[in-house]
């Protein structure tokens, strides 16, 4: 818990923020997340596909997305970086939410 209260508070360096949490983390949440829900549907669960795949995957992506933004506010390298590391994030967090 500690680790996520750090990357909401933008406490992890931004390369930790960004790789582990937006890129690894949101491939795996969301991954998972989309096997439930076709699953679910597959079994002709549309509701449940519903809950499955978006209530864990929506408040992580904003999560991740928040950690990267406020650890790019911390960063202390090159500002491209921190500004690339937010956009990154935030279209990926997007269009993993949305599909």
């Amino acid at each position: 818990m500690n680790a996520i209260r750090r990357l909401w508070r933008g406490e992890l360096p931004l390369a930790e923020a960004f790789w582990t949490w937006a890129v690894v983390g949101g491939l795996l949440v969301n991954g998972v997340t989309s096997a439930a829900t076709l699953v679910l549907l597959s079994l002709d669960l549309p509701v449940l596909a519903l809950l499955a795949g978006y209530a864990p995957s929506l408040p992580y992506n904003a999560l991740a997305t928040v950690g990267v933004w406020r650890a790019a506010d911390a960063y202390q390298g090159a500002r491209i970086r921190a500004e690339t590391a937010r956009i990154a994030t935030l279209t990926g967090m997007l269009l993993l939410s949305l599909t």
